[in-house]
């Protein structure tokens, strides 16, 4: 078979469920039927932790689809990651509570030492170790990985590190940070890539003694913080990988997150547009449904359609990460139109719904928060335009 052919087949496989993509539908379906939207509600009015629903999909296994079965996981592949949480978006509930779970440890899957895959991925798999929170972003820097200034300076059999993190969602319910951190000056590298290092710091045993946590409460219940490191002090051991090479790590691990972030975008938009699609029928003004008017039709087709749209090149970008191959430009493709389906599909929904798409009670309001944020995060919807147009069309570096 020609890889022309190979391809082409791995595609148009990616295009469908697999009967046994179907079934993990299907047990998410029946899981999230358990916490409906008065549980999501009370939640984010409390601006709280789901820790039911992470521990209901910790122990259903599906957190650890993508832990190899040698170390206690179900050995799936993205694309059954993605199912799962579109799926926990369709149902109305909100998987960035613990989606990380799923794609941080791969960076220790691919770059870790034996020991440390022997040592950590056994109890992430399980649940018993949190790997939630990811330490790359910082206020100075944003986007900008590579001008990042948190540094950690070998000192004996450990890493001393200094500076702070921005935007570490799950850190307060997480054990373990996987954290980015320069381990060589920018001025003294070959390469712009170079001189990053990723670290595994186990939170528990810094906690106080040289790392700070503090929340930061913003318009949706994200469980997002801001982190300081104080002369905090990191075993040698736990690098991951080889010190200086700690971005190219990461990069991989950025497309998952792209591709799951999409998936979870897709499950937004189906919900919006199921909900407007009910509520447009049953809804009567002037003696007759809304649905009937062109005017709530359209704006839900169009919404239909640029979901089924960006679904594809959901499944098409997973197909090739599962398939060991570059999927960078797929993942940034898959996130921005994931993102900009489900935005338009809130909008419509909410402006169907007219003033009740604003009471609390309807989910709508909450809903249209929380898709908003994945058009800024985890990358902006103009960076990624950026990415396109200087790594796939070959425009000038526009910065």
């Amino acid at each position: 078979m020609s890889e022309q052919t190979h391809r082409a087949g791995t595609y148009g496989e990616a295009l469908s469920d697999t009967p046994e993509i179907q079934q993990i539908r299907d047990s998410v379906r029946a899981l999230c039927a358990d916490f409906p939207g008065e549980y999501w509600r009370e939640l984010d009015r409390e601006r709280s932790y789901p820790t039911e629903f992470v521990q209901a999909l910790t122990a259903a296994g599906f957190l650890a689809c993508l832990v190899p079965e040698e170390y206690g996981g179900s050995g799936l592949g993205l694309a059954s990651a993605a199912a799962i949480l579109e799926e926990v978006q369709r149902s109305g509930g909100n998987g960035a509570a613990c989606h990380a779970q799923m794609y941080i440890m791969g960076t220790i899957l691919r770059n870790g030492s034996p020991e440390q895959k022997n040592r950590y991925l056994p109890g992430i798999a399980k649940g018993e170790l949190r790997l939630q929170a990811f330490g790359v972003t910082e206020p100075t820097s944003g986007t900008n990985t590579l001008g990042l200034k948190t540094v950690a300076v070998r000192d004996g059999d450990s890493y001393v590190v200094n500076g702070q993190k921005v935007w570490t969602s799950r850190a307060e319910h997480s054990d373990l940070m996987l954290l980015l951190a320069r381990t060589t000056p920018e001025d003294q590298v070959a390469k712009r890539t170079d001189g990053l290092s990723v670290f595994l710091v186990d939170m528990r045993e810094v906690l106080g003694n040289g790392l700070t946590i503090q929340p930061i409460r913003t318009m949706i219940n994200h469980s997002t913080t801001q982190v300081f490191f104080d002369d905090m002090r990191v075993p040698a051991e736990n690098l991951i990988g080889e010190e200086g090479k700690g971005f190219r790590y990461i990069l991989n691990g950025m497309n998952a997150e792209r591709v799951l972030i999409a998936a979870e975008c897709i499950g937004d938009a189906r919900w919006f547009i199921d909900v407007a699609s009910a509520y447009a029928k049953e809804r009567e003004v002037f003696g007759r449904p809304i649905g009937m008017n062109q005017g709530i039709q359209f704006p839900i087709a169009r919404a239909y359609a640029a979901t089924e749209a960006a679904d594809l090149m959901v499944r098409k970008a997973a197909a090739l990460f599962d398939a060991g191959e570059n999927c960078g430009e797929q993942a940034n493709m898959a996130k921005l139109l994931g993102s900009e389906a489900s935005w338009q599909a809130a909008e419509i929904c909410l402006q169907a719904h007219g003033g009740f798409g604003f009471a609390e009670e309807y989910d709508v309001e909450r809903k249209f928060r929380e898709t908003r944020l994945y058009q800024v995060a985890p990358i902006s919807t103009n960076l990624i335009l950026s990415y396109v147009a200087e790594h796939v069309l070959g425009l000038p570096r526009s910065y």
